[in-house]
């Protein structure tokens, strides 16, 4: 009898809102984690090279994640908590490659510190509020599965993650769906449709953020006008000007960086010059040059302009991740999750990346990543204004101030 193939689906979810109702209804699932309560670990503090490998990952998973006429949007940190989860189960060559994506040449015993340390620091208050949540989900009818303890252990030390035994049914489709719209105060109400069969595990990785602007739009500042969608078309839209005080300048494109209340994140738009095509420019992105421009940010006055916003994105991730490194762990004959658990269904494999997001920008502020302010005293001659009209295709990002690192990057089309 041909043994059944068994998969592992990881759905990852960037999404964002505050003032959604959490209202979800209790999970039923049995807790697993009775035996397991996190013990107190040692973290690292994010240098160089931490920025400097999360940085070349973010901008290399967006370059390959992103559609040529769709908005865009994608979570690096959302990504990476869940992969970062999922590699504490992997060994051999498929731990050597998730390795080497995740963290570059920064192995994962230290790349767990480090992420444990840059979520747990992460700015959290009532107007400027950025909240992770993981979980993981465990087929438990008979004896399909075996989940190793130190697999959970490790996640529970690091990333706090909850673990649950479920039938996988369709009181296990409610049961995560619920965790997720709870989650994520509403903004994404659902992760997943049904369980297939093959389905031994499901692990969970939610953002949510929600910041008011540090100087909110008045109504006065909001006035239509006309944006030249991708396609060449052109839509009246609704523009928020304002003037602001830190601007981008790269070889290839200018922008604005516009802080959030609290000085822990701020949005950063870039807008590729004339003659220049968004997707030449995303091309040519990279961690260090994304980290550059931004830290290079120059204080003066700005006159800017942007069109309110909202849009949700999903994308399956599979040929992303397997395009920039980690093919073994999509592989049933190959994949080595042996330090996860065993089945005795067939050996343990990735079968799903699924990555969703949602993004609201208006005038009192942003649903949808994060943040980070920088602000530097200026002196010297007064200068010309500069002037940044978002009339066209761009990039944004969420940043954290700290550290400049984009926790939400994306595009936008059309509005």
């Amino acid at each position: 009898m041909k043994r059944i193939r068994i998969c592992i689906a990881i759905l990852l979810i960037a999404a964002f809102a505050a003032g959604a109702p959490g209202c979800a209804s209790s999970v039923k699932a049995a807790g697993l984690m009775d035996s397991i309560s996190p013990n107190k670990v040692a973290g690292k503090q994010a240098d160089r090279a931490f920025i400097a490998n999360m940085a070349d990952f973010s901008i290399e998973l967006f370059a390959k994640s992103i559609e040529a006429e769709r908005n865009s949007l994608v979570s690096p940190l959302s990504v990476v908590l869940a992969l970062a989860m999922t590699a504490n189960g992997a060994d051999n060559n498929t731990l050597a490659q998730m390795e080497k994506l995740l963290g570059g040449d920064i192995p994962l015993t230290e790349l767990n510190a480090y992420l444990y340390s840059y979520a747990g620091r992460l700015p959290n208050a009532d107007k400027s509020r950025l909240e992770i949540a993981n979980s993981i989900w465990f087929r438990g009818d008979g004896n399909r599965l075996q989940v190793e303890a130190g697999f959970l252990q490790r996640n529970a030390d690091y990333y706090n993650a909850a673990a649950f035994r479920s039938a996988f049914d369709a009181r296990t489709v409610s049961d995560v769906n619920n965790w997720v719209k709870k989650s994520t105060a509403g903004m994404i109400d659902k992760i997943i449709n049904e369980i297939d069969d093959r389905l031994m595990m499901i692990l969970i990785n939610a953002v949510m953020f929600d910041a008011e602007w540090q100087k909110v739009y008045t109504r006065e500042s909001v006035r239509a006008g006309d944006f030249t969608k991708i396609n060449g078309a052109v839509q009246n839209v609704d523009f928020m000007h304002s003037t602001e005080t830190t601007y981008l300048e790269d070889d290839m494109a200018t922008g604005f960086i516009k802080p959030y209340v609290g000085g822990g994140y701020s949005f950063a738009a870039l807008l590729p010059n004339k003659g220049v095509s968004i997707g030449e420019y995303i091309a040519s992105l990279t961690g260090e040059g994304f980290l550059h421009t931004i830290g290079s940010a120059q204080q003066t006055t700005v006159f800017a302009s942007m069109p309110k916003f909202k849009y949700a994105y999903e994308i399956k991730m599979n040929d992303a991740l397997i395009s920039l490194g980690i093919p073994d762990a999509f592989s049933q004959p190959k994949a080595d999750f042996s330090r996860m658990g065993t089945s005795a269904d067939g050996n343990l494999f990735i079968s799903l990346v699924l990555h969703k997001t949602f993004i609201s920008v208006d005038e009192l502020g942003t649903k949808a990543g994060a943040v980070t302010s920088v602000s530097m005293a200026g002196g010297g001659m007064p200068q010309e204004p500069k002037i940044v009209h978002l009339d066209r295709p761009f990039i944004y990002a969420i940043i954290d101030n700290a550290t400049n690192l984009p926790v939400f990057i994306g595009t936008l089309m059309t509005v």
